[in-house]
């Protein structure tokens, strides 16, 4: 199993139980095909260094896991995502 960091930031226009329900989606996805998650932190809302969907802002999500499946399953992402990016 691989050891992978994915941080995504969610639209801010979501109210906290709607980013919550948005990260218990993408964790769901994660354990629906075998991942392991190890660490989870919500770091907030923050401002972005340049606009993304011509939003300045997004809460941020930091999600660790195991995986032995190749990480194209992450493409099933919630629309409430923005961006993602995911290291080993």
């Amino acid at each position: 199993m691989n050891q992978y960091e994915t941080v995504f930031i969610l639209t801010p226009v979501l109210s906290d139980e709607q980013m919550k329900e948005a990260v218990a989606k993408f964790k769901q996805i994660l354990t629906d095909n075998g991942a392991e998650i190890l660490n989870e932190e919500a770091w907030g809302l923050k401002k972005m260094a340049y606009a993304i969907q011509k939003k300045s802002t997004g809460f941020y999500c930091l999600v660790e896991f195991k995986l032995s499946l190749p990480l194209s399953i992450l493409s099933k992402q919630a629309t409430a995502v923005m961006r993602k990016l995911s290291v080993t």
